[in-house]
């Protein structure tokens, strides 16, 4: 479903498919996404007035920040990357620069856009893959109709029909069949296998084909170095070695594919990509910045934090609205929406420079997990843990049944080991499954075709004793 036909409610109805919990993140995301295109259909001056609304996620780990991101990312289509704040360095020390967020962004806006306009030139890049494999397939007779007649190389599957039988036995294009006559022979030859191609009766068919060779050249890149400021497109470099070009063996079924690619590729219209990918990002683009609490300046603390302050100091004019240089040409940020994640244990918002936490009107606080919500998370999610062991199991032959009052215990245990332990909300579930699991998990292949019920009393056995040993259940839960 595309971004304009999700309205807020099913927005948040896609996200509760997969994460249990945290309505009030889950609304501030929907509204956020909706204004996006509501802002899209008022007029141009009044557009530029209107400001995205950035959000600020506060809640331990593991409670659904990120996955909330990622679940964005799959639902809207939207131009999105998830970036570590912790990765940025302030301007001057070796690092990444915060400018390349938004090169990032840019990169994976031209695939998106690029994917869409290849989907677009599919047909005609399958008929011209068919040609490239009738060559390979007939080489010395495999030459193009409109080559020999001198055409313009414009090929239909209305002017390629299929002439499977017509020959009715061998095929002579020896030097009595020579003109024109000989190359009706070998046209004929070619459509008796464009016949067997579309049938599918060459498909293993090994052929020798051109491709283009992947060279890597001796380039020294400095650590720090921008290279996109120089608008230097490493993806381009092989042609100023020459683009060399050589033989390799293939299928015919990889060999299509190979050539579909590679038709795609060119019937694409690079310029009007990155036309169309910079407006969907000044428009749509989402930018979700975890960790952001790791660069705030605890209060009272300045010791390991020099740079810091300086990173948020770089992020606010990207925040604010700035024209940042990409390869692809010069993006605009000030309609771009940011919304920031941190557990904010050390510290808390307030300790972010005033004028970012300006850029960041809204907050939202996620609430820590408990029993009941684990248990949710165990059970109702389309890809609960509970179903993915199951399914990783069931490929070994074993069917794991797993009972109510079993799955409440494991919840349990989880609630309890947070409660004692460092809290890391749902990821502790992960832990827990692996040591219920992991005698089943280790033995699978010779318990082909048996049942394993996991009752209550199995999880008990299995965990009682780790988590009553507090400093173990320390170290391994």
């Amino acid at each position: 479903m595309k971004l304009e036909d999700l309205t807020p409610v099913q927005i948040v109805a896609e996200l509760d498919k997969f994460i249990i919990g945290q309505t009030k993140a889950k609304k501030a995301v929907a509204i956020a996404l909706r204004n996006r295109m509501r802002r899209q259909k008022l007029p141009e001056d009044m557009q530029e007035e209107i400001a995205p609304k950035n959000i600020i996620m506060i809640g331990p780990t593991g409670v659904g920040k990120t996955e909330i991101a990622r679940r964005l990312a799959r639902l809207t289509g939207a131009p999105f990357v998830k970036v570590e704040a912790t990765k940025y360095t302030e301007v001057g020390y070796v690092g990444r620069d915060v400018e390349s967020m938004v090169r990032d962004l840019m990169a994976i806006s031209m695939q998106l856009v690029k994917d869409e306009l290849r989907a677009e030139v599919n047909e005609k890049a399958e008929i011209l893959a068919e040609e490239h494999l009738l060559d390979a397939l007939l080489p010395g007779i495999g030459n193009r109709q409109d080559e020999e007649n001198g055409g313009d190389g414009e090929v239909t599957r209305e002017t390629a029909p299929v002439m499977l039988g017509e020959m009715g036995g061998t095929d002579r294009t020896g030097p009595e069949r020579t003109g024109p006559e000989r190359r009706g022979v070998s046209q004929h030859t070619r459509e008796r296998f464009r016949g067997m191609l579309r049938e599918g009766k060459l498909e293993d068919k090994e052929i020798e084909i051109s491709v283009n060779k992947q060279s890597t050249p001796a380039i020294e890149i400095f650590s720090g170095s921008n290279l996109e400021e120089l608008d230097l497109n490493l993806g381009n470099l092989g042609n100023i070695f020459g683009g060399k070009r050589r033989k390799r063996r293939m299928t015919v079924r990889q060999a299509r594919e190979y050539y579909i690619q590679e038709e795609s590729e060119k019937l694409v219209d690079t310029e009007r990509a990155a036309e169309l990918a910079r407006n969907r990002i000044e428009n749509t683009g989402i930018i979700f910045i975890d960790e952001i609490d790791k660069i705030a300046s605890r209060e009272g603390h300045t010791s390991g934090d020099v740079s810091r302050e300086g990173v948020q100091r770089d992020i606010l004019p990207i925040v604010e609205g700035s024209r940042v240089n990409t390869k692809f040409g010069i993006v605009d940020t000030s309609h771009i929406l940011f919304i920031a994640a941190g557990a904010f244990h050390m510290s808390k918002p307030s300790d972010l420079i005033p004028e970012l936490q300006g850029r960041f009107p809204l907050r939202v606080e996620l609430e820590a997990l408990d029993e009941d919500d684990l248990y949710r998370i165990l059970t109702q999610p389309e890809n609960a843990l509970i179903k993915q062991y199951s399914a990783l199991l069931e490929t070994e032959g074993v069917i794991l049944e797993f009972a109510d009052d079993a799955i409440r215990e494991l919840a349990k245990i989880a609630a309890d080991v947070n409660s004692r332990t460092e809290n890391i909300g749902a990821r502790r579930l992960h832990t827990i499954m692996e040591l219920l699991l992991e005698e089943v998990s280790f033995t699978a292949p010779d318990l082909a075709g048996q049942t394993i019920p996991i009752t209550q009393d199995y999880v008990n056995e299995r965990l009682h004793d780790v988590v009553e040993d507090q400093d173990l259940s320390r170290y391994i839960l």
